[in-house]
């Protein structure tokens, strides 16, 4: 019995990152990319209230390190990179974000209305 329990606990916890890796798959998804320290689009406008997931592309051809002081966020991608974060729900106003590798250039904001 307390082997049957035992395993019983090991599969669920094996199965915890797969699902918080399918809960970022069912999230609303805004794609961001950027290229040499220019983002595109420079605004994100994201509905506020529900948790979010940005996809990054860095499609230039030098590191880019995407980062939001406010968002708490900071994701560094090698040219020809990609990755995500999770933002949890917003409330309505502007965040900004920028490239910490190209500040004069990289600049953008997420709106959350």
């Amino acid at each position: 019995m307390q082997k049957r329990l035992a395993l019983a606990a090991l599969a669920c916890l094996w199965m915890l990152p797969l699902s918080g890796a399918q809960a970022a798959d069912d999230l609303p998804t805004f794609r961001l990319e950027c290229n040499n320290g220019v983002f595109k689009p420079k605004k994100l406008v994201v509905p506020a209230g529900k948790k979010i997931k940005i996809e990054i592309f860095n499609t230039g051809t030098e590191a880019i390190e995407f980062e939001s002081l406010q968002l708490r966020k900071e994701k560094a991608l090698n040219p020809g990179g990609s990755s995500f974060v999770v933002i949890f729900p917003l409330e309505p106003g502007e965040y900004k974000f920028f490239d910490d590798f190209h500040i004069q250039t990289g600049q953008g904001s997420i709106v959350a209305r």
